[in-house]
């Protein structure tokens, strides 16, 4: 699933071609591309149909695109990227690709927007803004996702107090977009990596500098990430253009399984986890002791 510096490439291109345009009309060639929106696929047209897009707005890994006042409740199209979800930008005359789920044209004539997803785990839908729970207006769906380390609100702090309150282990906590939003498998690994913390040690026995220096490095590592336009393993994630990103040639752990770790060379190993994997150096990050009984 796309982290957050991949969404915020998206993001970027949606906010430099959509923005201040006018939805002429919506085409949904999948119903269940707006499984999210309960009305379905009539109702959530309709809702679009004649609306300006006046913001194009991230908060960690969730996108949605804000639109102008009509009707209370209808604020924001927010689109679940989901595993292979795109957002495309693409001229009239382009073909249409084999796994379009959703076209929004403008009444400008210029080019459309278009959802496109092959395993159809995303979709888009219409949602009120609501408080989040950190703050700011955010979608209904989302209110409870925390701030991410790269928004100008984002408390490392309340962050680092919100990690050490959790019984849980370091990697589960940063994966919990309710403690701060953004941070995947892959930004994850990377980020303890860099701070030397195994994943596995408990959040309630963290020093205040041990959790700060992982949201450090998280924020790090994924701002590098999004100046090489986010992480791409295959076709499945690429820019509103089409263009995949290259930060997948800078990764230290993630993916490098026996492969000697940059820093010590040891090789680099790699743990089942959560149906996915965790990678670590066992040297640069030894796992944690048992708690005594």
């Amino acid at each position: 699933m796309p982290e957050l510096p991949e969404v915020e490439v998206v993001r970027r291109g949606l906010a430099d071609h959509v923005l201040d345009r006018r939805i002429s009309a919506v085409e949904v060639r999948h119903p269940r591309a707006v499984r999210r929106h309960p009305a379905g696929a009539e109702d959530f047209a309709a809702r679009l149909t004649g609306r300006t897009i006046t913001a194009a707005v991230r908060r960690g890994k969730y996108l949605w695109l804000e639109l102008d006042t009509r009707e209370p409740g209808d604020d924001a199209l927010l689109a679940h990227l989901g595993m292979s979800g795109q957002m495309l930008v693409a001229t009239a005359d382009w073909p249409d690709e084999k796994h379009l789920r959703v076209r929004l044209r403008f009444d400008d004539d210029g080019p459309e927007l278009r959802f496109v997803d092959q395993r159809t785990f995303g979709g888009l839908s219409v949602h009120p803004l609501a408080p989040a729970t950190g703050g700011g207006l955010v979608p209904e769906p989302v209110a409870h996702i925390a701030r991410d380390p790269m928004d100008p609100a984002f408390s490392a702090e309340d962050a680092v107090a919100a990690l050490r309150r959790r019984r849980t282990e370091i990697k589960r906590a940063l994966l919990d977009q309710t403690v701060v939003s953004g941070i995947g498998n892959i930004y994850a690994d990377e980020a303890l990596w860099r701070a030397r913390l195994h994943g596995t040690r408990p959040t309630d026995r963290l020093t205040r500098a041990q959790a700060h220096a992982a949201l450090d490095a998280a924020t790090t590592v994924m701002t590098e990430a999004l100046a090489q336009g986010g992480t791409s393993f295959d076709a499945l994630y690429v820019n509103v253009n089409g263009a995949s990103g290259y930060f997948d040639r800078s990764l230290n752990v993630y993916g490098q399984a026996d492969r000697a770790c940059p820093r010590c060379g040891t090789p680099i190993r790699r743990d089942p986890f959560m149906n996915r994997s965790s990678y670590t150096c066992p040297h640069c990050q030894p796992a944690p002791r048992p708690r005594r009984s």
